[in-house]
């Protein structure tokens, strides 16, 4: 309850400076074409964007029962939809809960209740983004700690879950070996259908991204390099971005 009073408390300081910035600037923060631009990775079940906005009222019921502590409240800096939920994969990315507690806990429908299981979350897309960074592609290994980064921000933490524990001794693990990060520490089940590792052709491996990709985002928030080499595409599907060409 501490961290959705200190959310909240949040947006509404920041929505507070963004209404006198709005007014001064001409409301150009709350453009269609803004809105396109802060397209964010919405939690499980989100549905499409405008209907969205127009269904949460900004419970925090969703940040309260996630246990990764995945979900944030938008302020006035994250764009429109001040107080809405939004995830920021970089930080902390979904970890697909078997129960989408999230979903049940959405009074309003703004996270559909027919997203029951981590395999019916659409989320966005993972891609490899920045393939020069990838350690797996060139061959580089896991650097000594890695995951402080990672430690850090679970640590902040007021009341860290055993789920947490969890993911953080896993990842300790990939110290000094080959990175296979993405793929293994991939929270879907049966994730090869998801996210694999396969040859780059010149001696070292690549992250492939399959259709059971749901853009959790747990890809980028573990990528062990300073900046993530693989990133997720909110609210694009696999056929969108892989077979139809669709960038946002």
């Amino acid at each position: 309850m501490e961290k959705i009073k200190n959310e909240r408390r949040n947006f509404i300081k920041f929505s507070t400076l963004g209404m006198l910035a709005v007014a001064l600037g001409g409301g150009i923060a709350l453009s269609p074409h803004a809105l396109k631009a802060q397209m964010k990775l919405r939690p499980p079940g989100a549905v499409n964007e405008k209907e969205f906005l127009a269904l949460c009222i900004k419970c925090g019921q969703c940040l309260q029962v996630c246990p990764y502590h995945s979900i944030k409240l938008a302020d006035f800096a994250k764009g429109h939809g001040i107080g809405t939920p939004y995830i920021d994969a970089r930080e902390r990315g979904c970890y697909a809960c078997s129960a989408v507690p999230c979903v049940l806990a959405c009074p309003t429908g703004a996270l559909d209740h027919s997203c029951e299981k981590p395999e019916d979350i659409k989320m966005g897309i993972a891609v490899l983004e920045f393939p020069n960074k990838c350690l797996a592609m060139t061959n580089t290994l896991v650097p000594k700690g890695h995951s402080k980064r990672i430690h850090d921000f679970t640590n902040d933490q007021r009341n860290i879950t055993q789920l947490e524990r969890d993911v953080l001794e896993k990842l300790d693990t990939f110290e000094e070996k080959q990175c296979t990060i993405c793929a293994d520490m991939c929270p879907i089940p049966n994730s090869n259908g998801a996210i694999a590792m396969v040859s780059n052709g010149n001696g070292g491996m690549k992250p492939e991204v399959y259709e059971g990709c749901i853009g959790c985002g747990v890809c980028e928030e573990l990528c062990p390099a300073n900046q993530a080499a693989i990133v997720v595409k909110p609210k694009l599907s696999f056929k969108q971005y892989y077979e139809e060409g669709i960038r946002l």
